[in-house]
């Protein structure tokens, strides 16, 4: 608040005369309230100190006083009594208002610091939830890991158990033993009785060969006597008297010569003895002590036994080996015959309407199905690759139903092998059917395409992932095809990882199912996992590009090995 007081008083202290005064007032304005400016101070205290220099006196001074206190100094002084008061009121009021400042100031101080202390408690809360939620993440996918790892196991062991256990059941088939159950220790025990049946008739037709064998030295000796003893006749006693001695004579040698034959190079005998119903025929070594050879015995499916081979008959044997292999996978005729009147009008296991379904092309699965009849209850199945030289390859592991074609079955052809069995173990026939109308598998038009563009550039890129050594972490590497020669290094560093010319250890190995992994087998035998896996937008395509560059670089490597070789002739 401010104003400005101008008072002029001109007094004039002889004989009686009258004093003057002016004053001037102004106004401000303070918050929309109009007060009255202040006066001079100097001013007032002029007055105060005229008013008290007023000597007292009787009536006279009173009467000059009350002139000299006109209504205007009144007023003024009035004012600015209230003007005081208001001013410590207001002084009042502002030192009240700095206390409760100071107050709330001192408080915000306090809520400020509990603030921080919550956001303190809260960020560590959050970064230990966190942390907890990692910990819990990274235990998961160990235990994800774990499980698939297991699975994985499991399901391979399974596999195992199931190709051990038909291959057992197929031994055990072929001797005619059936297991009352499909238990691990029926089998085992049927196995094992089947042994020691063999190893019992083995050493049974040891040691009637060793008797054979001294009984053959002795009749020898004895025909060799009685030729010496026998007495001379003349030529005409010879042909008339005594014909009918010699026909007879010739008719018995004839037949102990077609029972026992001995020759000097092999000593190779035919053994007609009913008590040896396993062993037909029988080639001893040149030493008589020393012991003979069984590589040869073989038995067919049904039971019966298959002769051995003798030297100089060798694709005699190979033709019949070839026959033994066939009925091991289809049953004789007899055999069933056989099975057939020994277990009267019951029917072996079969598959009826036995049929393979899914397009024969690269990522695609056949699935081999039929209707199993006559109490079937399991089929051991097997694929197999027909190739160009006529000879089939069975697939390691692809022993179910279900089968995805890779790269490795372009240009072969495709077969699979069902075999029915109940749960007694007897074994049906064989059924065997080819995929793809028994047309050789081959890729897409596109790819071959896409393939016959790149080997005509003589340079192939491809963005793969590369498995790191000791670890589970792929790494983005670049595989670059040449014409003679592949290189592989890292996609970001640019590093070059290897290095090589095309040569015949070098082999690419595509697992079985739906993977879009593959192994490269380098020509020192060191192993380079890849995998196409998010390199293209969706699984179909990671598969057919792990194809494609499995394809590419073979033919890059057969053309490679064919200039190689053209240029050595």
């Amino acid at each position: 608040m401010s104003g400005t007081v101008d008072a002029q008083s001109h007094a004039t202290h002889s004989g009686g005369q009258s004093s003057s005064h002016h004053v001037q007032y102004g106004t401000d304005h303070l918050t929309g309230i109009s007060v009255a400016k202040m006066w001079n101070p100097a001013s007032v205290s002029l007055v105060r100190h005229q008013l008290q220099e007023v000597p007292p006196k009787n009536d006279r001074g009173d009467e000059f006083r009350k002139q000299f206190m006109d209504e205007e100094i009144t007023e003024l002084y009035s004012r600015s009594l209230s003007q005081e008061e208001e001013i410590h009121l207001l002084r009042r009021r502002i030192a009240d208002a700095r206390a409760n400042e100071l107050q709330l100031l001192q408080e915000k101080h306090i809520l400020e610091r509990k603030l921080s202390d919550l956001r303190m408690v809260r960020g560590e809360k959050q970064r230990g939830a966190a942390s907890d939620a990692y910990t819990e993440l990274t235990q998961r996918r160990h235990y994800i890991d774990q499980n698939l790892s297991m699975e994985t196991g499991i399901r391979a062991a399974e596999e195992d158990k199931y190709i051990f256990t038909s291959s057992l059941l197929s031994l055990l088939a072929e001797y005619n033993i059936q297991p009352h159950e499909l238990d691990p220790s029926t089998i085992v025990n049927s196995v094992k009785n089947l042994y020691r049946d063999m190893h019992w008739k083995l050493r049974s037709a040891e040691a009637s060969f060793a008797s054979r064998n001294n009984l053959i030295g002795r009749q020898a000796g004895e025909i060799a006597s009685n030729i010496n003893q026998i007495p001379k006749f003349s030529n005409s006693q010879l042909s008339h008297e005594h014909m009918d001695l010699n026909m007879n004579d010739f008719h018995r040698q004839n037949h102990t010569s077609g029972e026992m034959r001995l020759e000097s190079s092999g000593y190779q005998r035919a053994v007609h003895d009913p008590d040896l119903s396993i062993v037909k025929e029988v080639k001893f070594p040149p030493s008589p002590d020393s012991e003979f050879e069984f590589s040869n015995f073989k038995r067919d499916v049904g039971g019966a036994t298959t002769p051995g081979y003798v030297d100089g008959n060798v694709g005699e044997a190979q033709t019949r080996k070839s026959a033994m292999d066939a009925q091991f996978q289809n049953p004789a005729m007899h055999e069933r015959q056989t099975s057939s009147l020994s277990e009267g009008e019951i029917s072996l296991p079969g598959i009826e309407g036995f049929q393979i379904f899914g397009e024969a092309k690269l990522g695609s699965t056949l699935k081999a199905c039929g209707y199993p009849i006559n109490g079937t209850s399991l089929c051991v199945f097997q694929w197999f690759r027909h190739l160009h030289n006529g000879t089939r390859q069975s697939i390691d592991g692809a022993t179910v139903p279900d089968y995805v074609v890779t790269a490795d079955d372009v240009g072969t052809l495709l077969s699979v092998d069902c075999i029915p069995m109940d749960e007694s173990g007897r074994q049906g026939d064989l059924v065997s059917l080819f995929a793809n109308n028994q047309l050789e598998i081959t890729c897409d038009p596109d790819m071959q395409v896409e393939i016959d563009a790149l080997v005509s550039t003589g340079r192939a890129t491809f963005s793969v992932q590369l498995l790191k050594d000791s670890s589970e972490d792929w790494e983005p590497t670049m595989l670059i095809l040449k014409r003679s020669s592949y290189q592989i290094m890292f996609k970001n560093a640019e590093a070059v990882i290897a290095e090589e010319k095309y040569s015949t250890d070098q082999h690419i190995k595509v697992p079985l199912g739906l993977s879009t992994q593959f192994v490269l087998i380098r020509s020192d035998g060191t192993s380079l996992p890849f995998t196409t896996n998010g390199t293209q937008p969706n699984s179909l395509d990671n598969v057919r590009l792990r194809d494609m560059i499995v394809l590419t670089m073979r033919t890059f490597q057969s053309k490679a090995l064919d200039i190689k070789g053209k240029g050595k002739g």
